[in-house]
């Protein structure tokens, strides 16, 4: 978050500084979409979305490799004393086969999703793969409606909407895609001045099917689902769950273009009475643990584990997890609940992806390969695993999390929307974070990072930039050369 706030605020005064018309705006990684998205919409010039597009499958030992999650689950081989690492190197090798971003459904894809959901890309051009021809042709139909934008007038404010929002969320769980987008469009939606909370994602996402069966949630990769009739053919089984009134940049309203969208492979993409899952939303939960919420992607977890009580084991910073996890005599089981602070927007800075959390080596050897684990962090979208993500507010920014001790008792209960600690309010009110957690705590003395640390909002609310909330629009008042 460090470093898409910091490209939105360059790119939106780069956006109004120079005499321009409308915006193509290319992204691909992670974080570029949503900044080129946020500063699109504060500047609010008419502006379209070309995503870069996903890498090919590669292969390894004969079989599809993805060059996310499966660098997560073959890492953990290795640790567990299941795969050398030269053969480990060697999948590496096989991972990347083309230019393109992760091939998994993992957050670069998902914005790309999103970003179609949302209205603002050529319908149909998501999921393309970057060696595609078909994205070079794609991209030439979208410079053309870049000047018919221009031409009309029609801007981000009139494209991206609260509907248009609502069928993001649908989108995004039906595709069983990252938890990261969650603080993206919660972003957006602030630079657009509409109102969006964590509660829409759990009311709206909450009953939607998991239908694209992709990694982390399932076996297939992106040009899998390109294959089998690409994002609008997902949507296309939950048009019922889609608010209709939401338009795209073309000015037509998204379910226009999905009636001719079939499903060519249903082992890659299920029809609506098979899903893949039957909920795949993204829960909200909420407690003394997380007063302001925190989330988990029940479609990458591990469903016996979406209800567990267990004994924490406390980490104050990434470097006490890298000095202490694979300890033999750290006091740890199965149970135990893994809990990493200091990770938030402030306290890192940046909210890195470390949640994910590597399961202790001798449980690995135990043949253990998922635990409960609570972070103010988030995880890559790629990853998987029963992770509570995002809690708020972080411990750097007095949270709950920052009073948990080893051996206190943690409860989980995704069905009933709860992380709790069980501890009194009078215990709690009694202690003070260690020494070793402030100790970790990012302090910046200058420059981007000591503005960054001083402004960034909550997760709850997208970690933006206090300043950089709401649109100012294109107009540049003084001459600025």
């Amino acid at each position: 978050m460090l470093w898409r706030n910091l490209a939105a605020m360059a790119m939106e005064e780069m956006f109004r500084a120079n005499p321009i018309d409308g915006l193509v705006l290319l992204g691909g990684c992670d974080k570029t979409i949503p900044a080129l998205l946020m500063a699109a919409a504060s500047v609010d010039l008419p502006a379209v979305v070309v995503p870069g597009g996903p890498m090919l499958n590669g292969s390894f030992r004969g079989r599809p490799i993805s060059c996310g999650t499966d660098v997560w689950k073959l890492s953990e081989e290795v640790r567990a004393g299941g795969m050398d690492a030269a053969e480990f190197r060697r999948s590496e090798s096989s991972m990347i086969r083309s230019r393109g971003h992760c091939n998994t459904m993992g957050t670069a894809s998902t914005m790309a999703v999103v970003a179609e959901a949302l209205g603002m890309t050529l319908p149909g051009v998501a999921g393309t793969p970057a060696p595609d021809s078909r994205l070079l042709e794609a991209s030439h139909a979208t410079g053309r409606l870049a000047v018919d934008l221009v031409r009309t007038g029609r801007r981000p404010s009139d494209v991206i909407t609260k509907a248009s929002f609502h069928n993001a969320i649908v989108a995004l769980a039906a595709v069983g895609g990252s938890t990261n987008a969650v603080v993206h469009l919660l972003a957006l939606a602030g630079r657009l001045g509409i109102d969006l909370s964590l509660e829409d994602f759990d009311r709206i996402g909450m009953d939607v099917p998991l239908l694209a069966n992709l990694e982390p949630s399932g076996k297939y990769l992106m040009e899998d689902l390109f294959r089998a009739g690409g994002p609008l053919a997902v949507l296309q089984q939950v048009r019922d769950l889609l608010d209709p009134t939401a338009i795209t940049v073309t000015g037509e309203p998204l379910v226009d273009y999905l009636a001719d969208n079939e499903i060519y492979d249903t082992d890659v993409i299920a029809e609506r009475d098979q899903p893949v899952q039957e909920r795949a939303g993204i829960a909200v939960l909420r407690g003394n643990l997380a007063p302001a919420g925190a989330i988990i992607k029940p479609a990458a977890a591990s469903p016996q584990l979406l209800q567990h009580r267990g004994r924490a084991v406390v980490f104050d910073s990434i470097e006490d997890v890298r000095a202490r996890l694979d300890d033999p005599d750290l006091d740890v089981d199965a149970d135990s609940v893994l809990v990493l602070r200091g990770c938030g927007p402030k306290g890192y800075p940046g909210m890195p992806e470390v949640a994910n959390l590597p399961i202790p080596k001798k449980l690995l050897e135990q043949g253990v390969r998922d635990m409960v684990r609570v972070c103010d962090g988030r995880m890559s979208g790629t990853a998987y695993g029963t992770v509570v993500l995002h809690v708020a507010p972080e411990a750097a920014a007095g949270g709950p999390l920052a009073l948990v001790r080893t051996g206190d008792i943690i409860s989980l209960d995704v069905r009933a929307r709860t992380i709790t600690l069980e501890v009194t309010d009078d215990e709690l009110a009694s202690r003070t974070p260690p020494a070793a957690f402030a100790d970790g705590l990012a302090s910046p003395a200058r420059g981007w990072e000591r503005l960054y640390v001083d402004h960034v909002q909550q997760a709850d609310t997208g970690v933006d930039l206090d300043f950089l909330v709401g649109r100012t629009g294109p107009v540049v008042g003084r001459e600025s050369h």
